[in-house]
Parts: C-alpha cells; sequence; structure tokens
C-alpha cells in the first residue's frame, strides 16, 4: 500500500478485498490496510445477511475534494462527506468463477482526521467504524427508520468491540452520515 497502487487481501472469509489510494494524505493516518481490511471482514462475518459465495470489495482512501465531487455527482450535495458506499449491480462473478463485487466505499481523508479530532479519538478506529459502516451499507443495511438505524448501529457496535473499539455512538451527537448509492 505504500506505493499508493492497490492491494489485495484475503481472509478466511470469503471476501476479498482491494484497498486503492487515491491520496497521499492517508500516509498521515496511522491505521494500516491490514486494519481496515480486519474491520471489512469483520463486518461481513458478522452479517447474517453476506452472501455465501465468495465476494470483493474496494476500499477507496480519498481526500475531500475527490469525495466532494462524487458526492455532488451521485447524491446531488456540494460537499465532502466521511464515507459512501457504491454497491455493485449484478453479481457477476459467480458465473465465470471469480469473486462476485459487493461495491466500492470510499472514505475522505480530510473529514476523517477532523471528525476524530472532535470526538477526540484515534482516527485509526474512525476510519475502521466508517469501513464497518460502509460495509453494511453493501450487505442491504440502512438506518433510514428509527428501528433500522438502530438494528445497524447495534451491529457495528459489536463489530468495532470484537476489533478492540469503543462503542462509537455512547454519547455521541456526531453521527455516521454514511450513505449508499444505488
Amino acid at each position: 500500500m505504500a506505493d499508493g497502487g492497490p492491494s489485495r487481501s484475503s481472509g478466511t472469509s470469503s471476501l476479498e478485498i482491494e484497498i486503492v489510494r487515491h491520496s497521499d494524505l492517508w500516509d498521515n493516518i496511522e491505521v494500516s490496510g491490514d486494519a481496515l481490511s480486519r474491520a471489512a471482514l469483520a463486518a461481513f462475518a458478522a452479517s447474517s445477511v453476506a452472501p455465501d459465495a465468495p465476494c470483493e470489495v474496494t476500499l477507496v482512501l480519498t481526500d475531500d475534494d475527490e469525495m466532494r465531487e462524487l458526492n455532488r455527482t451521485w447524491r446531488g450535495k456540494d460537499s465532502s462527506t466521511n464515507v459512501l458506499s457504491f454497491p455493485a449491480g449484478e453479481p457477476v462473478g459467480e458465473a465465470h468463477g471469480e469473486p462476485s463485487p459487493l461495491g466500492d466505499i470510499v472514505l475522505a481523508g480530510e473529514t476523517v482526521i477532523e471528525e476524530a479530532r472532535l470526538k477526540g479519538i484515534p482516527a485509526a478506529d474512525h476510519a475502521a467504524h466508517l469501513v464497518v459502516h460502509g460495509m453494511l451499507h453493501l450487505l442491504g443495511f440502512d438506518h433510514e427508520r428509527d428501528a433500522d438505524a438502530e438494528r445497524m448501529e447495534a451491529l457495528e457496535t459489536k463489530v468495532l468491540a470484537g476489533l478492540g473499539i469503543a462503542d462509537p455512538y455512547a454519547g455521541d451527537t456526531l453521527h455516521v452520515a454514511a450513505e449508499v448509492m444505488q
């Protein structure tokens, strides 16, 4: 990952993860590709809706400028955001003996750093939380209704606890604002 190119990892789960760096800003966030991959794998494994077939996801580490452009293009909002999830369309890999793409999770570096600072937590923990949150969106979870939000937040909290990360919603006023692009 140090060269800015993609890195691929896979665990015992049926999820392959590719990490693509679009910004050197991520050199200032002390989080490894392995830690982000563990967060994605943990969310995938904890979800009761994760497909049985092999899947793949791409984590894109970018900056606020690119995130602002993505947010403007796909959501009509002319601002950056912390995380966006882009689900893949139909599963195409299975028919060709390859993993089926779940989609992409995009994180904005400056926003991750600033939100972590405001919360008084390590940026690495916040980035891991956003990966878990984005992964759950790719698996079909949402937080549009209160009951769905509670279910999703409870699963996020459980997954993060398993990674040794404190409950991000305990006394929180800065909720994750991830969006899913359909």
